[in-house]
């Protein structure tokens, strides 16, 4: 039986609940954990109340291995994380040489006065093993209290990752036996998790106890990870390739990449591989589409340039749309749309050209036009396809769903490109 090492976050901080600061430390920590085995049970945010801290501490000790703290350990009075653990562990504090010798250091290689709180940094609670802190004063600190790791670590997000890639993470891996936790992440897109689920759901019932779905919905498409658990890293390699291979026929068409593929970055390679340019004529997305693509490095190498062609007069000036047709039915219409896409590769001598056009809200729908009508067009030298998009009242999420399925229809006209001889 494998034996599985749980493990809680907490953060300590009033900046973190009052929204003034974003918490990234618990996501890369649980990644970092997951990496060595370490599977993460809770994550829990604490302002500077002594009480609390002390409260969350006892609640992760009845069903985590390993306690991660990160926070609280400046120099000024309301930082209160060592002294809330010498009152948690039951001791005193104690001055660390080694610590002072390296907060006095830090201060006379920048030429500035050493002040008692600066020194203060250096008194440890006594049962604290010192764990340097290369980048900074505030000391990383190793407890093992009733059978339990306990790790306090600064919460400015490069000391902590430095403390915890060369300190802590080896020396977890040498305090715990831990099992390998790997994931296998397959990137859907256009289709929703409901129909995604019926889809799968012989699969997903005949999958092995050990081997786990989680089903993570995003803008436009939903992410399925798959999490194996073992002591053989090559055995739970081939079990996840196996789950994957068996899957795929079920949903092919819907699946744009895996792990860490991005859907712009998918798209950029597939340009690349097809020796293809890229125009982009943005409406109601306003920019939102091109500043996707040029998201990834080495995007210079096929897309060169977009016109946002908000009003009416840049899209017949720039993309050649005909006046008559803007009269007749209007911006937001599939004649629109195509001779946008058709204009912007002819403006930009480009391979392909897409387009969009629509109401993002929250205002300038119609009955007949409401908000959430959008109109998506492809155009290459093969042909151009328009695809109407009924969505929601929320502008963000509009122009974040409409450069979703764009770049999904573009991905999918990209593989009908035969290569260049």
């Amino acid at each position: 039986m494998i034996n599985t090492i749980r493990a809680e976050v907490i953060t300590i901080g009033d900046e973190i609940l009052f929204g003034q600061i974003t918490d990234t430390n618990t996501q890369w920590i649980g990644t970092e954990l997951t990496n060595i085995g370490i599977r993460t049970v809770r994550k829990s945010s604490v302002g500077d109340q002594a009480d609390v801290i002390l409260q969350v501490l006892h609640e992760a000790h009845q069903r985590a291995d390993v306690i991660i703290i990160t926070g609280g350990l400046g120099p000024t009075k309301d930082d209160i994380t060592k002294k809330t653990l010498c009152t948690y562990f039951g001791v005193g504090m104690v001055r660390n040489e080694t610590a002072l010798a390296l907060v006095t250091s830090f201060f006379e290689k920048r030429g500035r006065e050493m002040t008692d709180l600066n020194r203060a940094q250096a008194d440890l609670p006594a049962n604290a093993v010192y764990m340097q802190n290369d980048w900074g004063t505030a000391p990383g600190m190793w407890f093992e209290y009733e059978g339990r790791v306990y790790v306090s670590l600064p919460g400015v997000p490069f000391e902590m990752k430095h403390l915890m890639t060369n300190r802590i993470l080896p020396k977890l891996t040498q305090h715990f036996l831990t099992p390998i936790i790997k994931h296998k992440m397959i990137r859907t897109v256009g289709i929703g998790e409901s129909f995604l689920a019926e889809r799968i759901e012989a699969w997903e019932d005949a999958l092995p106890e050990h081997i786990k779905l989680a089903y993570l919905p995003s803008f436009g498409g939903v992410r399925l990870r798959l999490t194996d658990t073992g002591t053989d890293l090559d055995q739970i390699d081939r079990e996840l390739a196996e789950q994957v291979q068996l899957v795929m026929p079920m949903i092919e068409k819907n699946v744009f990449g895996f792990d860490d593929d991005e859907l712009e970055t998918v798209v950029g390679k597939l340009l690349k591989e097809k020796k293809l340019t890229l125009g982009i004529a943005e409406s109601c997305t306003g920019g939102y589409v091109s500043a996707q693509i040029t998201k990834v490095p080495g995007s210079s190498a096929y897309f060169w340039g977009s016109i946002v062609s908000y009003s009416n007069a840049v899209k017949v000036a720039q993309l050649g749309v005909q006046p008559e047709t803007l009269e007749q039915v209007g911006a937001v219409s599939e004649e629109t749309i195509r001779q946008m896409a058709e204009g912007v590769r002819k403006a930009l001598g480009t391979n392909v050209g897409i387009a969009t056009s629509g109401i993002a809200g929250p205002d300038g729908g119609t009955p007949d036009k409401p908000v959430g009508t959008i109109w998506i067009a492809c155009a290459t030298d093969q042909r151009t396809v328009t695809r109407l998009l009924k969505l929601g009242q929320y502008r963000d999420q509009n122009i974040q769903l409409t450069t979703t399925y764009l770049l999904n229809m573009l991905r999918e006209e990209i593989l009908l490109v035969k290569n260049e001889e």
